[in-house]
């Protein structure tokens, strides 16, 4: 006899539960889009904070990202992008994210505060010519404002991606991104959309004569 290709339990949902599901998945698509299509009224300072990377890399600077949870994640991804490559086969760009070495953000956090993870790292690892791009989408996490309050007495640009209120953040970002939502992950999801258009404008303007290659799937 022959195995059915469907592995037991996975069968779809069907009825009310399934129509209710699909129900929400074209909702938070919607909204998710929404989100997006407003985004367009920032599109200048959009545009305007890629440009700022570009002359920080131009001045012989590097890109520093923080933020927690998700945005701790986001932070880690543009990163990467800078660092490894975006569309354009090119030389590695300098930038790393505060969130990702666990020894010094434990350490830190217990020799210190919680509120001082990002601000002690970027005291250490921290130039002039640098920008310092950190993400919260409340505004209101109090190590991300640390951290750009001492970027900005350290000669450095700073940038925040938030959501639409700006919380605190906005007072102390010179560039601020508002994602005009109140929902995370919405916010969650313009911050990463708008940091992959950042990213493709600095390596354009950059590295503009190198082929141009599709984003592959993998990772």
């Amino acid at each position: 006899m022959m195995a059915s290709s469907r592995a037991r339990g996975t069968r779809p949902e069907s009825g009310r539960s399934g129509e209710a599901s699909r129900a929400l998945v074209e909702r938070r698509l919607e909204e998710s889009s929404e989100v997006k299509r407003a985004l367009r009224a920032q599109a200048g300072l959009i545009a305007d904070i890629a440009h700022t990377v570009v002359r920080a890399y131009r001045r012989g600077g590097k890109g520093i990202f923080f933020g927690n949870g998700g945005s701790a994640a986001d932070a880690s991804h543009l990163a990467a992008e800078l660092l490894g490559k975006y569309y354009l086969k090119r030389p590695s760009l300098p930038a790393l994210s505060l969130d990702t070495n666990i020894s010094s953000l434990t350490a830190i956090g217990n020799d210190f505060s919680f509120a001082d993870i990002f601000v002690v790292q970027l005291k250490a690892l921290g130039r002039p010519h640098d920008v310092a791009v950190g993400l919260s989408t409340s505004g209101d996490s109090e190590n991300v404002i640390r951290a750009l309050r001492a970027a900005r007495r350290m000669g450095m640009v700073t940038v925040g991606f938030t959501g639409a209120s700006g919380g605190h953040m906005y007072r102390h970002a010179d560039y601020c991104l508002r994602v005009p939502s109140r929902d995370t992950a919405r916010i969650q999801e313009g911050h990463i959309t708008a940091g992959h258009i950042v990213c493709e404008i600095v390596e354009s303007t950059l590295f503009a004569a190198r082929p141009k290659t599709s984003k592959r799937t993998r990772g």
